[in-house]
């Protein structure tokens, strides 16, 4: 599909009455739900990935009080930590994302990523396959997520992230994955100031940030730099409420996170080299102009960050 095509169909729909559910019925059908197995297996790697940094850096996800940004169509994170042994998963969203049917495809599917989900908490197999099997047997006879999680996990929407009303010092981990980069650029700020202030002394944030152009993904004549060619205002023309993107470069979330008052423990960038290939071909936006062209090409970012324990 033509990405262009696809910006404007997301645009109207976005306005239009019952746009949301139709935006849902054609994602089922020929958009990112289609292949429910393949989105879901990448969503539990990327679970993995985060699982393990955390443990390397001393938040193992076990006993572990997490809060998650932006929950999403269905509550991957969510449920892989529920069956690590976390003690309790805040989930938020803006707006109310989650369906009951792909919650139960995603409890469900877990069932085939128990050995992983058990090796990556130091848990017996046998303890998370039981938690896997009464998760999704409470799904299945509708009880919703906090009650078949014996209310480890607490999905609110719509909700916050940066006017949480949690208590302060609350929390071990603030995660997200493939979020920030649909965020607002001014509410950047105010989430990750609201983030130091609900984690404990010591607490992480950790964020996997894709900083590309997501109509990439959809259209295979165009490069995950496309979007740099277009000024704000050429930009909003395709700019939408199901895909919004804000366009912010990697290096801008790391220093936001620095300027709130965290210290950045690791960060993991994509390697640029090819980018920097496809930006000679492209025609720069002004506004983009004055930025190294090795930060223009960053299009993804994975960093922790550190509330100093004092």
């Amino acid at each position: 599909m033509d990405w262009r095509t696809k910006g404007m169909l997301q645009k109207v729909l976005g306005v239009m009455p019952g746009g949301a559910a139709v935006h849902y019925q054609l994602q089922r059908r020929f958009g990112g739900l289609r292949d429910f197995d393949r989105e879901f297996d990448i969503k539990i790697d990327d679970w993995r990935l985060m699982a393990n940094q955390l443990r390397e850096v001393g938040v193992p996800v076990a006993g572990a009080r997490l809060f998650e940004i932006g929950s999403g169509w269905y509550p991957t994170f969510p449920l892989c930590c529920f069956l690590a042994g976390a003690r309790r998963v805040v989930t938020v969203d803006l707006n109310r994302h989650q369906r009951r049917d792909l919650v139960r495809a995603c409890a469900r599917g877990l069932e085939r990523h128990v050995a992983l989900i058990a090796e990556v908490a130091g848990l017996p197999e046998a303890e998370v396959r039981q938690r896997q099997q009464q998760l999704a047997a409470a799904l299945e006879r509708c009880a919703d997520l906090a009650a078949a999680t014996a209310g480890v996990v607490d999905y609110r929407a719509p909700a916050d992230a940066a006017r949480t009303e949690l208590p302060r010092d609350h929390i071990d981990c603030v995660f997200s994955n493939s979020v920030l980069e649909h965020v607002a650029p001014e509410a950047i700020g105010g989430i990750f100031r609201e983030a130091r202030r609900i984690l404990r002394p010591g607490g992480i944030m950790f964020h996997s940030v894709n900083c590309g152009d997501h109509y990439a993904y959809v259209d295979s004549r165009i490069t995950q730099l496309n979007y740099l060619q277009y000024t704000d205002a050429q930009w909003q023309r395709w700019n939408n409420a199901f895909l919004y993107q804000n366009r912010l470069r990697a290096d801008v979330f790391v220093e936001q996170a620095e300027a709130a008052g965290f210290a950045i423990v690791t960060r993991v960038s994509s390697p640029p080299a090819r980018r920097l290939r496809e930006l000679a071909e492209l025609n720069i936006a002004p506004q983009f102009a004055s930025i190294p062209a090795e930060r223009l090409c960053i299009t993804s970012i994975d960093f922790i960050a550190r509330k100093p324990a004092a």
